[in-house]
Protein backbone atom coordinates (compact mmCIF):
# COMPACT_ATOMS: atom_id res chain seq x y z
CA UNK A 1 0.00 0.00 0.00
CA UNK A 2 0.97 3.63 -0.36
CA UNK A 3 0.34 6.86 1.43
CA UNK A 4 0.25 10.37 0.05
CA UNK A 5 2.53 12.97 1.63
CA UNK A 6 1.54 16.47 0.61
CA UNK A 7 1.94 20.18 1.22
CA UNK A 8 0.24 23.22 -0.29
CA UNK A 9 0.62 26.98 -0.10
CA UNK A 10 -0.45 30.13 -1.87
CA UNK A 11 1.45 33.41 -1.90
CA UNK A 12 0.45 36.86 -3.14
CA UNK A 13 3.80 37.30 -4.94
CA UNK A 14 5.86 40.49 -5.15
CA UNK A 15 3.63 42.76 -7.26
CA UNK A 16 -0.09 42.09 -6.75
CA UNK A 17 -1.97 43.64 -3.85
CA UNK A 18 -4.50 40.79 -3.52
CA UNK A 19 -4.45 37.04 -4.08
CA UNK A 20 -6.90 35.68 -6.69
CA UNK A 21 -5.62 32.09 -6.39
CA UNK A 22 -7.40 29.46 -4.31
CA UNK A 23 -6.64 25.82 -3.57
CA UNK A 24 -7.98 22.83 -1.67
CA UNK A 25 -6.42 19.62 -0.41
CA UNK A 26 -8.28 16.55 0.86
CA UNK A 27 -6.16 13.51 1.52
CA UNK A 28 -6.19 10.48 3.74
CA UNK A 29 -4.04 7.42 3.33
CA UNK A 30 -3.75 6.43 -0.31
CA UNK A 31 -6.33 8.75 -1.83
CA UNK A 32 -6.51 12.48 -2.27
CA UNK A 33 -8.17 15.40 -4.06
CA UNK A 34 -6.02 18.43 -4.94
CA UNK A 35 -7.37 21.58 -6.64
CA UNK A 36 -5.75 24.81 -7.82
CA UNK A 37 -7.79 27.70 -9.27
CA UNK A 38 -6.36 31.00 -10.54
CA UNK A 39 -9.05 33.66 -10.79
CA UNK A 40 -9.26 36.61 -13.15
CA UNK A 41 -11.51 39.62 -13.36
CA UNK A 42 -9.93 41.99 -10.85
CA UNK A 43 -11.77 44.04 -8.17
CA UNK A 44 -12.07 40.94 -5.98
CA UNK A 45 -14.10 39.19 -8.72
CA UNK A 46 -11.26 36.83 -9.67
CA UNK A 47 -10.95 35.84 -6.05
CA UNK A 48 -14.69 35.08 -5.93
CA UNK A 49 -14.53 32.97 -9.10
CA UNK A 50 -11.58 30.87 -7.92
CA UNK A 51 -13.10 30.37 -4.47
CA UNK A 52 -16.45 29.29 -5.95
CA UNK A 53 -14.73 26.87 -8.33
CA UNK A 54 -12.70 25.26 -5.55
CA UNK A 55 -15.71 24.93 -3.22
CA UNK A 56 -18.01 23.44 -5.88
CA UNK A 57 -15.43 21.00 -7.27
CA UNK A 58 -14.43 19.94 -3.75
CA UNK A 59 -18.05 19.30 -2.77
CA UNK A 60 -18.76 17.29 -5.93
CA UNK A 61 -15.63 15.14 -5.87
CA UNK A 62 -14.54 14.52 -2.30
CA UNK A 63 -16.60 11.34 -2.02
CA UNK A 64 -14.85 9.60 -4.93
CA UNK A 65 -13.13 6.40 -3.82
CA UNK A 66 -12.40 4.35 -6.86
CA UNK A 67 -10.86 5.71 -10.06
CA UNK A 68 -11.47 2.39 -11.86
CA UNK A 69 -15.14 3.27 -12.03
CA UNK A 70 -16.01 4.19 -15.62
CA UNK A 71 -18.26 7.03 -14.51
CA UNK A 72 -15.51 8.96 -12.70
CA UNK A 73 -14.22 10.86 -15.74
CA UNK A 74 -17.73 12.16 -16.43
CA UNK A 75 -18.18 13.04 -12.74
CA UNK A 76 -14.97 15.10 -12.80
CA UNK A 77 -15.96 16.85 -16.05
CA UNK A 78 -19.45 17.55 -14.69
CA UNK A 79 -18.02 19.07 -11.49
CA UNK A 80 -16.04 21.54 -13.62
CA UNK A 81 -19.09 22.27 -15.78
CA UNK A 82 -21.19 22.88 -12.67
CA UNK A 83 -18.61 25.34 -11.34
CA UNK A 84 -18.66 27.01 -14.75
CA UNK A 85 -22.46 27.37 -14.77
CA UNK A 86 -22.62 28.76 -11.23
CA UNK A 87 -19.86 31.30 -11.84
CA UNK A 88 -21.28 32.30 -15.21
CA UNK A 89 -24.72 32.85 -13.64
CA UNK A 90 -23.17 35.30 -11.19
CA UNK A 91 -21.46 37.22 -13.98
CA UNK A 92 -24.91 37.77 -15.48
CA UNK A 93 -26.76 38.75 -12.30
CA UNK A 94 -24.04 40.83 -10.58
CA UNK A 95 -22.69 43.78 -12.52
CA UNK A 96 -19.42 43.97 -10.57
CA UNK A 97 -18.71 40.32 -11.41
CA UNK A 98 -18.89 40.69 -15.19
CA UNK A 99 -15.90 39.16 -16.94
CA UNK A 100 -14.79 37.08 -13.97
CA UNK A 101 -13.54 33.56 -14.48
CA UNK A 102 -10.93 31.14 -13.24
CA UNK A 103 -8.66 28.32 -14.25
CA UNK A 104 -9.17 24.98 -12.51
CA UNK A 105 -6.80 22.05 -12.31
CA UNK A 106 -8.03 19.06 -10.32
CA UNK A 107 -5.88 16.04 -9.42
CA UNK A 108 -7.45 12.90 -7.96
CA UNK A 109 -5.20 10.09 -6.76
CA UNK A 110 -6.51 6.76 -5.46
CA UNK A 111 -4.60 3.51 -5.03
CA UNK A 112 -1.94 4.17 -7.68
CA UNK A 113 -4.28 5.66 -10.24
CA UNK A 114 -4.65 9.34 -11.03
CA UNK A 115 -7.23 11.43 -12.86
CA UNK A 116 -6.98 15.10 -13.81
CA UNK A 117 -9.65 17.60 -14.82
CA UNK A 118 -8.33 20.72 -16.48
CA UNK A 119 -9.56 24.10 -17.73
CA UNK A 120 -7.16 27.00 -18.31
CA UNK A 121 -3.40 27.23 -17.80
CA UNK A 122 -2.79 26.07 -14.26
CA UNK A 123 -0.79 22.87 -14.60
CA UNK A 124 -0.23 19.38 -13.25
CA UNK A 125 3.23 17.81 -13.53
CA UNK A 126 4.62 14.43 -12.53
CA UNK A 127 8.23 13.80 -11.56
CA UNK A 128 9.07 10.14 -12.09
CA UNK A 129 12.57 8.61 -11.90
CA UNK A 130 14.08 12.09 -12.20
CA UNK A 131 12.13 13.08 -15.33
CA UNK A 132 9.55 15.88 -15.14
CA UNK A 133 6.50 15.62 -17.38
CA UNK A 134 3.71 18.16 -17.79
CA UNK A 135 0.55 16.03 -17.71
CA UNK A 136 -1.86 18.80 -18.68
CA UNK A 137 -1.97 21.05 -21.70
CA UNK A 138 -2.55 24.79 -21.33
CA UNK A 139 -5.70 26.28 -22.81
CA UNK A 140 -3.81 29.36 -23.94
CA UNK A 141 -3.17 31.48 -27.01
CA UNK A 142 0.55 30.70 -27.03
CA UNK A 143 -0.04 26.94 -26.64
CA UNK A 144 -2.26 27.06 -29.73
CA UNK A 145 0.53 28.89 -31.57
CA UNK A 146 3.04 26.24 -30.45
CA UNK A 147 0.68 23.45 -31.58
CA UNK A 148 0.32 25.13 -34.97
CA UNK A 149 4.11 25.42 -35.29
CA UNK A 150 4.19 29.24 -35.21
CA UNK A 151 6.07 29.50 -31.91
CA UNK A 152 8.65 27.38 -30.14
CA UNK A 153 7.96 26.54 -26.47
CA UNK A 154 10.80 28.89 -25.55
CA UNK A 155 9.31 31.78 -27.57
CA UNK A 156 5.92 31.04 -26.01
CA UNK A 157 7.41 31.49 -22.53
CA UNK A 158 8.40 35.10 -23.18
CA UNK A 159 5.57 36.04 -25.53
CA UNK A 160 3.64 39.20 -24.54
CA UNK A 161 0.38 37.21 -24.72
CA UNK A 162 1.67 34.28 -22.67
CA UNK A 163 -1.02 34.83 -20.03
CA UNK A 164 -3.99 34.95 -22.44
CA UNK A 165 -6.13 31.87 -21.87
CA UNK A 166 -8.56 30.45 -24.42
CA UNK A 167 -10.75 28.44 -22.06
CA UNK A 168 -11.74 29.22 -18.50
CA UNK A 169 -14.35 28.40 -15.89
CA UNK A 170 -17.14 30.99 -15.79
CA UNK A 171 -16.55 33.13 -18.86
CA UNK A 172 -19.14 31.48 -21.09
CA UNK A 173 -22.29 29.40 -20.54
CA UNK A 174 -20.57 26.11 -21.46
CA UNK A 175 -17.04 24.80 -21.01
CA UNK A 176 -15.46 21.50 -22.02
CA UNK A 177 -12.78 20.33 -19.56
CA UNK A 178 -9.87 18.11 -20.58
CA UNK A 179 -9.68 14.85 -18.63
CA UNK A 180 -6.46 12.86 -18.25
CA UNK A 181 -5.96 9.54 -16.50
CA UNK A 182 -3.03 7.26 -15.80
CA UNK A 183 -1.11 5.08 -13.38
CA UNK A 184 0.87 6.40 -10.45
CA UNK A 185 3.67 4.50 -8.78
CA UNK A 186 5.59 4.61 -5.54
CA UNK A 187 8.16 7.39 -5.74
CA UNK A 188 6.09 9.61 -8.07
CA UNK A 189 5.83 13.27 -7.15
CA UNK A 190 2.95 15.40 -8.47
CA UNK A 191 2.90 19.20 -8.67
CA UNK A 192 -0.31 21.21 -9.16
CA UNK A 193 0.46 24.89 -9.71
CA UNK A 194 -0.89 28.20 -10.93
CA UNK A 195 0.96 30.07 -13.69
CA UNK A 196 2.39 32.40 -11.05
CA UNK A 197 4.85 29.56 -10.46
CA UNK A 198 5.24 28.04 -13.93
CA UNK A 199 5.43 31.43 -15.66
CA UNK A 200 8.35 32.44 -13.44
CA UNK A 201 10.24 29.15 -13.05
CA UNK A 202 11.06 27.05 -16.11
CA UNK A 203 10.64 23.28 -16.20
CA UNK A 204 14.35 22.54 -15.80
CA UNK A 205 14.52 24.52 -12.58
CA UNK A 206 11.21 23.03 -11.35
CA UNK A 207 12.70 19.60 -11.91
CA UNK A 208 15.79 20.44 -9.84
CA UNK A 209 13.74 21.84 -6.96
CA UNK A 210 11.36 18.87 -6.95
CA UNK A 211 14.20 16.35 -7.04
CA UNK A 212 15.66 17.57 -3.75
CA UNK A 213 15.40 15.07 -0.89
CA UNK A 214 13.35 17.52 1.17
CA UNK A 215 9.86 16.93 2.54
CA UNK A 216 6.91 18.27 0.46
CA UNK A 217 6.58 21.23 2.86
CA UNK A 218 10.17 22.35 2.12
CA UNK A 219 9.68 21.81 -1.60
CA UNK A 220 6.60 24.02 -1.69
CA UNK A 221 8.49 26.67 0.24
CA UNK A 222 11.45 26.59 -2.15
CA UNK A 223 9.20 26.70 -5.27
CA UNK A 224 7.42 29.82 -4.00
CA UNK A 225 10.71 31.45 -2.92
CA UNK A 226 12.15 30.76 -6.37
CA UNK A 227 9.17 32.36 -8.15
CA UNK A 228 9.34 35.40 -5.88
CA UNK A 229 13.11 35.60 -6.36
CA UNK A 230 12.56 35.81 -10.12
CA UNK A 231 10.12 38.70 -9.79
CA UNK A 232 6.94 37.15 -8.38
CA UNK A 233 4.81 38.93 -10.98
CA UNK A 234 1.64 37.01 -10.13
CA UNK A 235 0.04 35.11 -7.26
CA UNK A 236 1.80 31.78 -6.75
CA UNK A 237 0.13 28.54 -5.67
CA UNK A 238 1.79 25.13 -5.42
CA UNK A 239 0.64 21.73 -4.19
CA UNK A 240 3.23 18.95 -3.96
CA UNK A 241 2.05 15.34 -3.54
CA UNK A 242 4.47 12.48 -2.98
CA UNK A 243 3.44 8.86 -3.44
CA UNK A 244 5.31 7.15 -0.60
CA UNK A 245 5.42 3.52 0.56
CA UNK A 246 3.11 2.95 3.52
CA UNK A 247 5.56 2.28 6.35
Amino acid sequence: MVRLLHAARTDVGMIRSGNEDNFAVHANGDRGLFIVADGMGGHAAGEVASEMAVQIIERELQGIQNLDDRTVAETVAEALRKANRNIHDRTITEVDKQGMGTTASVLLISRLKYMIGQVGDSRVYRLRDGALQQLTKDHSYVQEQVDAGFLTPEQARYHPYSNVITRCVGASPEVEPDIYAGEAKVGDLFLVASDGLTGMVDDRRLQMLLMSRAEPERKVHSLISEANGRGGLDNITAIVVQVAPDE
